[in-house]
């Protein structure tokens, strides 16, 4: 039996079948017809967000990276509880207007972002992440040839990466971003060119569980926004100082300890240079952390069996719709995420089994040999 990282907490139990949002898994699969499907929880998620306002300091706002789930249903929820949403491409764009977002609030980041998509973006009005200074260079041409000022952010690759992070988008060679050192260039180009010089984007990891190394970075970055301001001659009219909250997935994983994070940050908001001290506005920008411990992935059990005595429970979901849980997704050694049996939820270890999708390939594997009660085939009607 190999171990698995802990359901998270706020999922109830109604006779042995999982509840989620106060409704039974198995109301919820007839309510969508058929499985397999996502759910969301969304009292988790305002309460999320009510813990990060409470934790970090009122100076610092919270924009939501639709990246991590960019559902026009979650969207549409998401924003009323957020200052702005971050996207990373057009489509993404579109979603985060046509479900309420303010473009003055919308930012885009990601490199390789074609013309058309900076011609939308800057009809929409949103702000650019510019990644390269020829992204700077034909984002000022596509305004000038549409007559309209363009809203310019910087995203800066930093001399300095998350310390323990599952992904590291900061220091040395990146394809993110402009390195440190050219930037004050970049910004005086955008100042010079008339178009509105929004501020910097500096993302330097995600998926950290490390209090204090996420507290350092926030640091880090603040002293580069200041360093690179002073280097401008003029202060930013914003930050954005990336986020890097991780979930705790797996065995051993400890949750990020928001109060020495929310702490750190008041200490280094009180101290910050001069030149940051105006009408430069701070935000902080999370994706899986607001969401992903609130959504649920119902898959049903097509089939159990066995091969050379080990047990594998076969699903109609796997691989291509959760990639990550494969173990496809850049981890070096496989881990299990959380696996429950909805309708045995909160049983007792009755087997060892593996979780498997439907696909044709050794590579679509949800659950390895994980200890489970004893997990039968379910075929539910379809809703009609």
């Amino acid at each position: 039996m190999k171990a698995m990282g802990a359901i998270p907490a706020g999922f109830g139990n109604d006779e042995g079948m999982l509840m989620i949002g106060n409704k039974r898994a198995d109301a919820l699969i007839v309510d969508g017809g058929s499985t397999p499907l996502f759910v969301y929880d969304m009292d988790l998620i305002r309460a999320r967000v009510a813990q990060l306002r409470a934790a970090l300091p009122p100076l610092i706002g919270l924009h939501y990276a639709i990246k991590a789930n960019p559902l026009p249903e979650l969207v549409a929820r998401m924003v009323p509880l957020v200052d702005g949403l971050d996207v990373a491409s057009v489509g993404e764009m579109r979603v985060a207007i046509g479900r309420g977002g303010d473009p003055a609030h919308v930012s885009f980041a990601g490199p390789g972002k074609q013309d058309h998509e900076l011609d939308a973006a800057i009809q929409a009005g949103i702000t650019l992440n510019l990644e390269s200074e020829g992204e700077a260079r034909r984002a000022i041409a596509i305004g000038e040839r549409l007559g309209i000022t363009p809203r310019l952010a910087v995203r800066v690759n930093p001399d300095f990466d998350l310390k323990g992070s599952g992904m590291r988008m900061g220091g040395g060679a990146k394809p993110f971003g402009v390195d440190a050192e050219r930037v004050p260039a970049l910004v005086r180009l955008i100042l010079e060119s008339g178009a509105l010089w929004r501020g910097f984007h500096i993302f330097a990891g995600s998926q950290a569980l490390d209090a204090s190394a996420i507290a350092e970075t926030q640091a880090q970055t603040m002293a580069l926004a200041a360093r690179l301001s002073e280097e401008v001659g003029s202060a930013p009219a914003f930050v954005n100082l990336g986020g890097g909250f991780g979930v705790p997935y797996f065995p051993g994983d400890v949750p990020v300890d928001l109060a020495h994070v929310g702490e750190k940050l008041s200490e280094t908001l009180d101290s910050r240079a001069d030149v940051l001290r105006g009408e430069t506005e701070f935000v902080i920008e999370l994706g899986r952390y607001l969401v992903a411990e609130a959504g649920v992935y119902l898959t049903r059990i097509i089939d159990r069996k066995v091969s050379h005595g080990e047990v594998f429970l076969v699903t109609d979901g796997g691989l291509h719709h959760q990639l990550a849980a494969s173990g496809n997704f850049g981890t070096v050694v496989r881990r299990n995420y959380p696996v429950a049996i909805a309708n045995q939820f909160g049983g007792e270890v009755e087997e060892t089994a593996s979780v498997v999708g439907c696909l044709c390939t050794p590579l679509d594997r949800l659950g390895d040999q994980v200890g489970l009660p004893l997990g039968e085939a379910r075929h539910l009607r379809p809703a009609r």
